[in-house]
């Protein structure tokens, strides 16, 4: 125990875990400003919005699935 490298208090395995979560987050949030700036600069109207944010955010969605689906079973 007296060997663990400590990055900002926590252990490796937890620092990348919390980041992980924090920065996936953070790129999700910004790839949906993106989309949204995409449907707004190319005036895709009301519906080809909503089926912009679906087919564009979709690759996403498995990733917070997949997070939830393991909560659920206890699988962490």
């Amino acid at each position: 125990m007296d060997n663990e490298v400590f990055i900002f208090g926590l252990t490796i395995a937890e620092f990348e875990d919390i980041s992980l979560k924090v920065l996936f987050t953070a790129l999700i949030v910004y790839m949906l400003f993106i989309i949204g700036n995409l449907a707004r600069q190319s005036k895709a109207g009301k519906y080809g919005t909503i089926w912009m944010f679906l087919a564009l955010g979709l690759g996403f969605v498995g990733f917070v699935a997949k997070a939830f689906i393991q909560r659920m079973l206890g699988i962490e």
